[in-house]
């Protein structure tokens, strides 16, 4: 499994959470986190710029990211699913022998070529998080998902 962010990851205390969360997963599963650079965004009130920084950071991942891997892709017009939901899905993508590659866009979302590339769109709440936190929300999830799966107690 790959985690590919854009950006990198310079808060320490939650680089040691990541570690920790994939430290867990190493029980189930490799996590390999890939950092992709992101583009300064100095004119976000300009369209145009929005989409050629959203368009270079869409190639970069997209680099990443081999024909026969499946790709979830974090974005708020996905599906939001509940744990268990999500542990079934994983469960089925993983059955189906499926390389998992999670993305996680930069600050001003994915591209049209990542959005059309992802085999499933997932949108974790609501609610709006930071980058950094979204990587320690997925690595979490995937870690109760596997949990789920294998009839382990985690706590609620």
């Amino acid at each position: 499994m790959r985690l590919i962010a854009i950006g990198k990851n310079k808060d320490r205390s939650l680089q040691q959470l990541q570690k920790e969360y994939i430290k867990r997963l190493s029980s189930f599963d490799t996590m390999e986190i890939i950092e992709v650079k992101d583009e300064p965004n100095m004119h976000t009130d300009r369209e145009k710029e929005v989409d050629l920084i959203k368009e270079k950071e869409g190639e970069r991942v997209l680099e990443k990211i081999k024909p026969s891997d499946w790709v979830i892709l974090l974005d708020l017009h996905g599906k939001m699913l509940d744990s268990v939901e999500f542990a079934h899905k994983l469960q089925r993508w993983q059955d189906q022998g499926a390389h998992l590659v999670f993305v996680i866009a930069g600050s001003l979302g994915p591209s049209k070529d990542l959005v059309d590339r992802a085999n499933f769109r997932w949108k974790l709440s609501d609610l709006t998080f930071t980058h950094l936190m979204t990587r320690i929300l997925v690595l979490e999830q995937v870690y109760r998902a596997f949990m789920i799966n294998h009839h382990r107690q985690y706590h609620k």
